[in-house]
């Protein structure tokens, strides 16, 4: 149980939001954690950093994440790719760098979306950023995942898939590094 806080003006209210915030982050009881995935390909580092929001008993796919329509890929903050090396993302040309990732959803094939633009909340997408939009395979997973996810499945010195996973939806890409 967080400690109450008496407040006298507007600029603590922040302060003590954020302290709770960070409280609850630290005891494990924040709704959606950061999380980060990364993988090194020819020496150099790719990693993305996303918020992992959890079921809850919650309809995922075409509720919460609604299909035909974009989504942010995880929770709170913007997912962001930062990369060390030129990448190729699923046919697209992925200069190194830092870039937000979304996804569109579907019944069927979702796209991975590469943004420039970054540093955003998540809710905030600018399609006029987009660098590319790729095609992702689309399974089922053996079990219901509870917690979103994002990993990367190693193929090689120079190449893995990236893979997203939730509820019972796994989808990926391939990423090799240029």
């Amino acid at each position: 149980m967080l400690p109450r806080i008496r407040v006298k003006t507007c600029t603590h209210i922040g302060a003590a939001l954020l302290g709770a915030s960070l409280l609850a982050c630290a005891q494990g009881n924040m709704a959606s954690p950061p999380g980060k995935a990364e993988v090194t390909l020819k020496g150099q580092q790719v990693t993305i950093a996303y918020g992992r929001p959890s079921m809850r008993g919650r309809k995922i796919m075409g509720g919460l994440v609604p299909y035909g329509h974009w989504w942010r890929t995880g929770a709170n903050e913007a997912t962001s790719l930062t990369t060390g090396i030129d990448l190729d993302i699923g046919g697209a040309k992925v200069p190194a760098g830092k870039y937000t990732l979304y996804t569109l959803p579907s019944e069927g094939t979702w796209k991975l979306i590469i943004n420039k633009q970054t540093g955003q909340w998540g809710t905030e997408y600018n399609q006029d950023q987009d660098l590319a939009r790729v095609d992702m395979q689309k399974s089922k997973t053996a079990a219901p995942v509870e917690q979103f996810t994002i990993s990367f499945a190693k193929k090689g010195e120079d190449s893995a898939d990236l893979v997203l996973e939730w509820e019972t939806t796994r989808v990926s890409v391939p990423v090799q590094a240029k």
